[in-house]
C-alpha cells in the first residue's frame, strides 16, 4: 500500500491492485509497507508505534473493498492494537516479533496482566540480524525464543535449591535473578544505584530507543513476581558476600566502566565520558567531538543531535514522516515527498575513529544503515583514520593518518566512547575465600554494550545453576548453518 521508493505505485494503482486481489478471491488484504530497496525505516525501533496504520485507514475509508483490511508494522502492545482498531484504521492487526518477545502476549492481555508482557523493542538484533547471518532467529529480550526445546527453566528440586547473590541489576543481572528465582532458587540482588536497569537507563535516553523503558518495566514486575530480594543503593563488599552464606555462589553482573583515553590533555574540563552525558546529565556544548564511532558513539551522537525539550520523531508519527520525506497522505507516487524536510541539528558534531573505513561497520546488519543515514541527515562529520594529538583550551587536535594533515577541531566538549573495561574487583577476594564466582554480561566480556549477550548469558546460567562451574561461558551455541556459511566465506 506504500512503496517508499522513487517512481513507485501511485495511489490509483494501489486501489486497482486491491480490487484485483479481491476479485481474484482473497478474503483478507494485509498492508505492505515499503520494499527492501526502500531507504526508509519501516519496522525498526526508531519508527513510532503503529506508525503506518494511517495507510491502511486511507484504503479502508475509500470504501472500495468488501473484505477486511489488516494493518501491520511496529504494533507491539495490546493497547496499541486496540487503539488502531478503535480508531477505524483497520479490521485486523498483524504482529510477528512481539510473539518472539512474549508468546503469552495475548493471554496476559486477556487476563489483565499487561504489565507482565515482555515487550518487543524492535531492535532486530536476534531475529532479523540472525536470519540474515545464517543463524537461528531468537529475541534479545527473550533468549528462549527459537530455543524452546533446548533452553529450559524447570522448577528446582528442593534438595538442589541454592542461595545465590547477584551483584548488578543491569540486563545480565536481571535476567539471571528473575530466571533463577522463577525456578525456585533463593536470590538476593545487590545494586549500587537507586534503580534497576543498568546500561538500559542510558539506552532509553537515546531518541529511537525509548522502548527500553518497557524492558525495565517488565523486569521490575518479574522481580516482584519471582520474589527476588532486591537491595538497591547497596554497594556490597566482599566480606558481606563471604559472610552472607551464599553457598550457591555469587554472580558478578557488575557490568563495565568506560575506558579512559590516553591523550595529552584528557583530564581537561572539556572532556566527558558517555556516562557523564547519558546518565549524569553533564552539560554539553554546541560543538562536540565524539571519540569512538562504535555503537555507543552513534548513540551519543543521536542523543546530542536533538533538543531534549522537543518530542522525538520516534514517538511522533507526523514528525517521523516529515523527517524521512514520506508523504503523509500517500498521494505522491511511491509515497515520497520531492524533498525531505531539512532538520536543523541541535549541535554540530564530529564523530571520530582511529580505524580506517566507514563508521558504524559493526552496527546491526538490518539497522546499521538507518543509524548512518540518521547521523548524515543531522550533518554529523564522520572522520576516520584519526590520530588524537592533544586536547587543550582550543579544542581537540587531530592528525589524519592518510594525509598527515593536522587539524584543530574547535569544539566545546569532547565525549569519549572509546571502549569499556569489565568491573571485576569483587572476584579475587571471593575466589580466595572459596566462594564460587560466575561472571555474566559486561563483567565477563567488555565488548560495546551487548544486551543480547547479557540477557542470554544470565538466562542460560540460571537454567543450569545446580551444575554450573565458575569460569564457564553461558551463551547460545553457534548454529551449524552459521558455521557452514562462515566456512564457505559467505559471512565474516
Amino acid at each position: 500500500m506504500l512503496d517508499l521508493i522513487p517512481e513507485g505505485s501511485a495511489w490509483e494503482e494501489v486501489v486497482a491492485l486491491a480490487r484485483g486481489v479481491e476479485a481474484a478471491g482473497a478474503t483478507i488484504i494485509n498492508t505492505g509497507i515499503g520494499w527492501h530497496e526502500a531507504r526508509i525505516p519501516t519496522i525498526a525501533t526508531c519508527v513510532p508505534r503503529a506508525g503506518f496504520a494511517w495507510v491502511t485507514k486511507k484504503l479502508k475509508e475509500s470504501a472500495v473493498l468488501g473484505i477486511p483490511l489488516c494493518t501491520t508494522n511496529r504494533i507491539n502492545m495490546p493497547q496499541i492494537a486496540e487503539d488502531v482498531l478503535a480508531g477505524g484504521s483497520a479490521d485486523l492487526v498483524s504482529m510477528a516479533r512481539p510473539f518472539l518477545a512474549d508468546p503469552a502476549i495475548l493471554s496476559k492481555a486477556a487476563a489483565g496482566k499487561v504489565e507482565e508482557i515482555n515487550t518487543c523493542i524492535a531492535c532486530n538484533q536476534a531475529c532479523l540480524d540472525h536470519t540474515f547471518k545464517g543463524q537461528r532467529a531468537s529475541c534479545l529480550v527473550n533468549p528462549r525464543a527459537g530455543y524452546e526445546s533446548e533452553l529450559f527453566l524447570p522448577p528446582v528440586l528442593i534438595p538442589n535449591k541454592k542461595k545465590v547473590a547477584v551483584v548488578g541489576a543491569g540486563p545480565a543481572g536481571l535476567a539471571f535473578a528473575t530466571a533463577a528465582a522463577g525456578r525456585g532458587h533463593e536470590v538476593t540482588l545487590f545494586e549500587g544505584e537507586g534503580q534497576i536497569g543498568g546500561q538500559f537507563n542510558m539506552a532509553k535516553m537515546i531518541p529511537g530507543k525509548e522502548e527500553f523503558h518497557e524492558t525495565i518495566r517488565y523486569f521490575k514486575q518479574l522481580l516482584q513476581k519471582t520474589g527476588v530480594d532486591i537491595r538497591l543503593n547497596t554497594r556490597v563488599t566482599p566480606q558481606e558476600l563471604i559472610e552472607g552464606g551464599f553457598e550457591g555462589g555469587v554472580v558478578l553482573a557488575t557490568g563495565v566502566l568506560p575506558r579512559e583515553v590516553q591523550i595529552p590533555g584528557s583530564d581537561h574540563e572539556k572532556v566527558l565520558s558517555y556516562v557523564d552525558v547519558l546518565r549524569r546529565g553533564k552539560e554539553v556544548g554546541k560543538r562536540v567531538a565524539i571519540i569512538g564511532a562504535g555503537g555507543i558513539g552513534f548513540d551519543v551522537a543521536e542523543f546530542l543531535l536533538h533538543d531534549p525539550k522537543e518530542k522525538a520523531a520516534s514517538v511522533d508519527v507526523d514528525k517521523f514522516l516529515k523527517s524521512w520525506g514520506i508523504d503523509g497522505g500517500n498521494e505522491r507516487r511511491g509515497g515520497l515527498l520531492e524533498e525531505e524536510e531539512k532538520e536543523v541539528p541541535f549541535r554540530e558534531i564530529y564523530l571520530l575513529q582511529r580505524k580506517k573505513g566507514k563508521v558504524g561497520k559493526g552496527l546491526g546488519k538490518t539497522t546499521g544503515w538507518i543509524h548512518r543515514v540518521s547521523l548524515k541527515k543531522g550533518g554529523v562529520h564522520a572522520v576516520t583514520g584519526v590520530e588524537y594529538v592533544k586536547i587543550d583550551d582550543e579544542g581537540l587536535h587531530i592528525k589524519v593518518k592518510a594525509t598527515g594533515e593536522t587539524k584543530l577541531l574547535a569544539v566545546d566538549t569532547i565525549v569519549t566512547c572509546a571502549g569499556q573495561e569489565s568491573l571485576r574487583e569483587l572476584q579475587e577476594p571471593l575466589t580466595k575465600a572459596g566462594v564460587p564466582v560466575f561472571r555474566i554480561g559486561g563483567s565477563e566480556m567488555a565488548v560495546e554494550l551487548d544486551a543480547k549477550r547479557a540477557i542470554d548469558q544470565g538466562t542460560r546460567l540460571a537454567a543450569r545453576l545446580e551444575t554450573a562451574k565458575p569460569g564457564e561461558v553461558y551463551s547460545a551455541p553457534v548454529s551449524w548453518e552459521a558455521k557452514i556459511m562462515k566456512k564457505m566465506g559467505m559471512m565474516q
